[in-house]
Order: C-alpha cells, then sequence, then structure tokens
C-alpha cells in the first residue's frame, strides 16, 4: 500500500518539478532505476521512502525560495526535447 502512495507522490512531483524520472532516483537515494522499479512492483524500506520524501520536500521549499527551478530533459537530441520545442 505505501509502495503505491510513494509512487503516486513520485509521479506528481516528476510533472511538477519537470523532471525525469533517473535524475531524481539518483539524486534523492543514488539509484537511477527507483522509479522504474517502482512502476514495476519494487518495494522500498523506510529509509528509501524517508529519502525520497525529504529530498521532494526539500526541492519544493529551495523551489518557493527561488533556489532551483524545473529542470526539464536534459538530453541533447531527445525525444523529449523535441516534442517539447513543437
Amino acid at each position: 500500500m505505501m509502495q503505491g502512495i510513494l509512487l503516486e507522490r513520485i509521479e506528481a512531483f516528476l510533472k511538477e518539478a519537470d523532471m525525469p524520472p533517473s535524475v531524481f532516483g539518483r539524486a534523492a537515494v543514488h539509484d537511477p532505476r527507483l522509479v522504474s522499479d517502482l512502476r514495476g512492483g519494487r518495494i522500498c524500506g523506510r529509509a528509501v521512502i524517508c529519502r525520497a520524501e525529504h529530498f521532494m520536500n526539500k526541492w519544493r521549499a529551495d523551489f518557493r525560495a527561488g533556489r532551483v527551478t524545473p529542470i526539464g530533459d536534459r538530453r541533447v537530441g531527445s525525444r523529449a526535447n523535441k516534442s517539447r520545442r513543437a
């Protein structure tokens, strides 16, 4: 149950922050496959859940304070960048 709620919160955060899943996983818990694995049914421990929640809360506070901006998809020539320009 907690995994589904965590995934929902992360998915909402990814849209809010315009952040690719791998960037989130790497920044939050040093695991670029976190979101992909959660989508596939991974069960996380309390420490991973707390670190992910802390990262999202800190990013939002920093965003409100003007210390960070949504980064989007930074891959050069990616499909995501091309579709956003159109």
